[in-house]
């Protein structure tokens, strides 16, 4: 009969498996774009803070509206919004603990599908997911949205030269994806969100899809009060001026229950998967 730690980790898993419940499949034939000293194998390790931040960084992206279209016109998201983001999370898994024939073997399959992605925006502008200004928008919420979601809940302290470390490994990946301007600072990173405001919008699509991700009932009972709280906490990542752009709002008493709550959760969740990650090279 398992124990409370492996019956907790193996529901954990079972949010990230692929399709009939097998792990991620991650090849290890060389270190791969990063290497296991690397900044990125030990922030794409955490997973509390990367669904945090996964969240997060999702809420802004779609305030893109070319973004936005392409998600509205061509994913499964609204259908299937479950298996669109463990399909995101098994690239994240191979792309960084993968060898770099499977890394760069995702990064072309990617290129190949947004190759098919193009449309028109309601106000008749042309769009598509290969642009490298939509694709660098993609790219900068992601990163920064997961390293401060590893720093306010891993890595307080992290220092400023790690901080900069994980934007300059990130952009390997940015720039392989082909997204232009990618920053390999963090600071950088944060003038970059700054200057693409003034394209920003929210509008009933937006709010849909916001609404789809933050109101989708969790993967099993069990995990119910993890789903809850990493929600709020995504909410909680997001720049002030982000939650005012989707009518969101969270009071300083609320603030500091889901942060504390969420702290707590991202220690059981690290006990629970403990020692290894929830992806484990295959042999």
């Amino acid at each position: 009969m398992p124990g409370l730690r492996d019956s907790i980790g193996s529901e954990i898993r079972r949010i990230f498996a692929e399709p009939g419940g097998q792990t991620i499949e991650i090849s290890r034939e060389d270190t791969g774009l990063f290497g296991p000293h690397s900044v990125s194998w030990q922030v794409h390790g955490d997973v509390t803070s990367m669904m945090i931040g996964g969240i997060a960084s999702l809420l802004m992206q779609m305030l893109d509206p070319a973004v936005l279209a392409g998600v509205w016109d061509h994913s499964v998201f609204r259908q299937d919004m479950r298996g669109r983001l463990r399909r995101t999370a098994a690239f994240l898994a191979r792309t960084t603990y993968g060898d770099r024939a499977q890394a760069l073997g995702e990064i072309a399959r990617i290129r190949r599908i947004h190759d098919h992605v193009r449309g028109t925006l309601p106000d008749g502008t042309p769009y598509e997911a290969n642009d490298p200004q939509s694709l660098a928008w993609v790219h900068v919420t992601e990163s920064l949205c997961f390293l401060d979601a590893y720093i306010r809940y891993r890595k307080p302290h992290m220092t400023l030269a790690e901080r900069d470390r994980y934007l300059a490994e990130m952009a390997q990946i940015g720039r392989l994806l082909g997204a232009d301007p990618v920053p390999y600072r963090y600071r950088e990173a944060q003038r970059l969100i700054a200057k693409a405001r003034p394209r920003l919008r929210f509008d009933e699509r937006t709010r849909e899809i916001a609404d789809l991700l933050l109101n989708q009932p969790p993967s099993s009972p069990q995990l119910a009060p993890f789903h809850h709280m990493t929600m709020q906490a995504g909410v909680d990542l997001l720049p002030r001026w982000a939650r005012s752009m989707h009518g969101l709002s969270i009071s300083l008493p609320a603030r500091i229950a889901v942060r504390g709550g969420t702290t707590g959760i991202a220690a059981i969740t690290r006990w629970a998967l403990a020692p290894g990650r929830t992806v484990r090279p295959a042999r």
